[in-house]
């Protein structure tokens, strides 16, 4: 992992105006995956789309962390489910020529 995808949380912590606790609460429930590289917390910067997402239901809909991450439990079971409805109909389309 290079180090240029590394986004020290500090540098998070200001640009969307949060505190340090919301960041450990998130690693603590599992949520973000915190690096550490030479004594700084960095989040990766594949991560940054899910985290501002976290960030916006927590501060607009005053969702606690459990919330969070129903929320995204749900959100990848519909992906899921929409991956699998896709199968199903290639497969149905196959009957539907003959």
């Amino acid at each position: 992992m290079k180090d240029s995808q590394l986004i020290p949380i500090k540098d998070l912590c200001t640009h969307y105006q949060v505190e340090m606790t919301f960041f450990n609460e998130l690693k603590s429930h599992g949520l973000i995956e915190v690096v550490t590289m030479e004594e700084t917390y960095c989040v990766h910067q594949d991560h940054i789309a899910n985290l501002e997402k976290m960030i916006r239901l927590h501060n607009e809909l005053n969702l606690n962390f459990e919330g969070i991450d129903t929320v995204f439990n749900m959100l990848e079971k519909i992906e899921d489910l929409k991956t699998e409805l896709n199968a199903v109909k290639n497969r149905l389309r196959r009957y539907e020529d003959f």
